[in-house]
This record gives structure tokens, C-alpha cells and sequence, in this order.
């Protein structure tokens, strides 16, 4: 684990305790990076024994006085698109938005609010060493 990871966290916006999704596999993969993960998934009380928060705002809160350094999208921009307030007022340093999540509302909003996204896959990023 590398020091530095550690002290990054990186909230996971439909964070899911199914093995088989994609939301997971990069939660172990960052877990095992040494990130500090904030899984985000009103649905779920914990993920992988960590505390599932119930929105984004809560893990802004959670990540403490520096923030969120990433959130990482796996949610459609159906379920996206009305948290869009909550994503902005947890200023997170970037955003991801992996396959499938791309939303130009949400996209627009973040770049109305200066904050940096990207569309890129968080598995590809992690086995690339470019997260």
C-alpha cells in the first residue's frame, strides 16, 4: 500500500457488494491500491465490511477537511442525473465517468463548477498505473 494512496479517498457513486459488477472489482482493486474507499449506495448498509454512506455529500464528509480526491461513477445517467446538486456540493477533485455513466447534463455541471472530469474506465486506469 502506498503512503500517498492512503490518504486519497476515492467515494464509489453505486458502489455494490455483487462480486460480479463492475462497481465492485474496482472497489477491491482501489481497496488493494491502498486507497481509502467510501463506497456510495443508500441500498446497502456496508460494502466489503466498509460503511456504505448514503450519498455523495456524506462521503465529502467522511473523506475529512481535505475531501474527495475522486469519485468514481457507476450509475446511469438516469439515477446521475437528479443527484447532480449533491456531486457539486461535494467538490471532489475529479470525477470519473466510467462506461456507461457518460451524462452531458452532469458533464456540463461539473464544468459550470470547475470541477475536472474524465471518461475513462477505473479498472483500465488501476492496471494501467494512470489512476
Amino acid at each position: 500500500m502506498s503512503e500517498s494512496n492512503s490518504r486519497r479517498p476515492v467515494a464509489i457513486l453505486g458502489a455494490s457488494p455483487k462480486s460480479d459488477r463492475y462497481s465492485h472489482m474496482a472497489l477491491m482493486r482501489l481497496v488493494d491500491a491502498g486507497y481509502r474507499v467510501l463506497p456510495v449506495n443508500p441500498a446497502y448498509s456496508e460494502v466489503e465490511g466498509i460503511t456504505a454512506l448514503d450519498n455523495v455529500v456524506d462521503a465529502a464528509a467522511a473523506a475529512g477537511p481535505d475531501g474527495l480526491d475522486t469519485l468514481t461513477l457507476y450509475l446511469g445517467p438516469k439515477h446521475s442525473e437528479p443527484l447532480i446538486d449533491d456531486i457539486i456540493a461535494a467538490r471532489p477533485r475529479r470525477v470519473i465517468f466510467n462506461p456507461g455513466t457518460e451524462s452531458h447534463h452532469v458533464q456540463n455541471a461539473l464544468d459550470k463548477s470547475g470541477i475536472p472530469w474524465m471518461k475513462a474506465c477505473t479498472l483500465v486506469l488501476l492496471s494501467t498505473n494512470q489512476y
